[in-house]
């Protein structure tokens, strides 16, 4: 629908109108406002298209939608290129040489650039298929209300733009932009709250300068080598890595350990990540069966290599540590080898909202949150295994009652479950709180409440450096602090500037970590809560999870090549399609 008839009295002989269709309105004559409705109307007729008061379709534009409806006072400018299912609210414009194409919508006031790209497509990259035999997949572009989307950018498929935002010109946005954020570069970097202002950062409100030992006073793309050089020497060195930590029967975490359950998970996980593939140890069917077989079928647990149960509690729940946290391990690393549990997870089907909330009540939030928190993520990783085997997830009501307990006990002013202690500050809070929202409200793809109190509470709990000064870090820590800040951050752009300088800073510290042929060390910690400093699968896929956060972060998740899909993906396990 892009052909034109050059004397058609709706387009000037100097083409204004098809180049500035804001002038439309206030400029055209009756003759050239019927010809435009004329060419809706044609466009209709012919693809369906639905136009809104006051809209302008420049003739010159390539409009080929599979559906289309622009709201009024909307324009759509020459050769712009429009396919797909596309969506806009009024006043949208869409300016000279655009391309809109796949599932695409935007909301009311957006603006997009000249020359710039939104692409709600992709295809798949198969290795066993030519690109141009790929299918097409499309997870769709969403931008919100009052959005600059400046020239030259590009936004990649599956991108959600909040309202108020500024894309920078020639920015590339490869991942979501949180509400009234400024982001620009290559990729997409948050460069400041739009409502942050000049007076305000020159009153002293400006973002930190990155300390000039952030990234050990190299610059900043001796750090981009460096993560390229390390994710090359990795996948070189994960076969020997795996072989090392198998005693010719099971996995063990390191040399001379014992095997366990977790170990076994670990090196499913390590293998997905690093090679793509599951661990070359046996055929992934067998992986598979072992794990599945491990399941007790009238718990639906999976207890430690050589333990037994301990009785149900009162509420009827079988509490055992290894076996809860067997509920995340085991679970993801058959769905990363193509397979599933045998049984649903049968202690959280018979949980019914009155034990439930009894339960909730009774963890000990004031003195041991992350146990608390740790519980609660065991609890909603079953309630997802079921709903994944169309089981019942729980009695009903059950979840409702696990969030409405949650966002109800919320404290508004940390944005966190549970107190600070005096003989460990915000440890316990901070690192419970990665475990409860890791299960709940990040794995069901349901949004934090008060995400700019969370960062500033973990930002706070950053600066203790009982657990953050060099040599005293440990993959749990960094990653209780890392995975809050990248889950509200995809809510706010509240201090990105100082978020993402601590993460460069553990990004530097991090690489050098890895031992060759050995991995990464879980690092120092208390007596019986890690597995220590010496290199196994435990540290080393914590600290590849960790390390592609800290990226992200940063904007350099690109460099690594690996993106975690098991205990520690980034995305929901699951749409939030659940009644909560």
């Amino acid at each position: 629908m892009n052909a034109q008839d050059p004397q058609d009295p709706q387009v000037p002989q100097d083409g204004r109108f098809d180049h500035c269709p804001w002038l439309f309105q206030q400029e055209a004559t009756p003759e050239q406002r019927a010809a435009q409705l004329a060419h809706q109307r044609r466009l209709t007729a012919a693809t369906g298209a639905e136009f809104g008061e006051r809209c302008y379709l420049s003739p010159l534009a390539a409009v080929l939608p599979d559906r289309l409806r622009l709201g009024s006072d909307s324009y759509v400018a020459a050769h712009a290129y429009l396919t797909g299912d596309i969506t806009a609210g009024a006043d949208c414009t869409v300016n000279p040489f655009t391309t809109v194409r796949g599932t695409v919508t935007l909301g009311e006031a957006v603006r997009v650039g000249a020359h710039t790209s939104l692409l709600g497509f992709n295809h798949s990259t198969a290795p066993e298929q030519r690109i141009h035999r790929q299918p097409i997949t499309s997870r769709g572009i969403v931008v919100g209300d009052d959005v600059w989307i400046g020239s030259h950018v590009v936004v990649l498929d599956g991108v959600t733009i909040g309202d108020h935002c500024v894309i920078g010109a020639g920015a590339v946005v490869t991942r979501d932009v949180p509400d009234w954020a400024m982001v620009g570069g290559n990729p997409a970097r948050f460069i400041r709250d739009r409502r942050d202002t000049r007076d305000r950062r020159e009153a002293g409100n400006r973002p930190a300068r990155r300390p000039a030992a952030a990234t050990g006073n190299r610059p900043a793309g001796d750090l981009d080598d460096r993560l390229a050089a390390f994710v090359a020497a990795a996948r070189a060195q994960a076969p020997a890595l795996l072989a090392r930590c198998w005693d010719g029967e099971r996995y063990v975490d390191r040399p001379g350990a014992a095997p366990t359950v977790r170990a076994h998970c670990d090196a499913v996980e390590i293998a997905d990540l690093l090679l793509g593939e599951a661990p070359a140890q046996l055929p992934a069917t067998a992986h598979a069966e072992r794990l599945r077989a491990a399941q007790d079928p009238t718990t639906g647990l999976v207890p430690e290599l050589g333990a037994t149960l301990p009785p149900p509690a009162d509420d009827g729940f079988v509490d055992d540590g290894p076996a809860l946290y067997h509920v995340l391990s085991v679970g993801y690393a058959l769905r990363l080898l193509g397979s599933e549990p045998r049984h649903p997870v049968h202690t959280v089907r018979r949980m019914t909202p009155r034990p439930l909330t009894g339960r909730l009540d009774r963890l000990p939030w004031a003195d041991r949150a992350w146990h608390a928190g740790s519980w609660i993520d065991s609890f909603a990783t079953g309630t997802l295994w079921n709903l994944e085997l169309g089981a019942e997830p729980a009695a009903p009501g059950t979840l409702e009652a696990l969030f409405g307990w949650l966002l109800t006990r919320v404290d508004p002013w940390t944005g966190m479950w549970g107190r600070p202690a005096p003989d460990s500050g915000r440890l316990q809070v901070v690192n419970g709180y990665y475990r409860l929202t890791r299960g709940s409200f990040a794995q069901f793809g349901i949004p934090v409440p008060h995400p700019e109190r969370v960062v500033d509470t973990v930002l706070d709990h950053a600066r203790d450096l009982r657990y953050f000064a060099a040599g005293r870090e440990n993959a749990c820590n960094v990653l209780d602090v890392a995975h809050p800040l990248w889950l509200a951050g995809r809510a706010t752009g509240h201090r990105a500037a100082e978020a993402r300088d601590w993460a460069e800073t553990r990004l530097a510290r991090a690489l050098d970590r890895w031992h060759e042929g050995g991995g990464f060390g879980f690092g120092p910690a208390p007596e019986g809560t890690g597995p220590g400093r010496e290199p196994g699968l435990q540290g080393t896929e914590m600290w590849l999870a960790i390390l592609w956060l800290l990226a992200d972060l940063t904007g350099r998740a690109d460099l690594l090549g690996y993106r975690p899909r098991g205990v520690h993906r980034p995305e929901p396990a699951r749409a939030p399609a659940t009644p909560v």
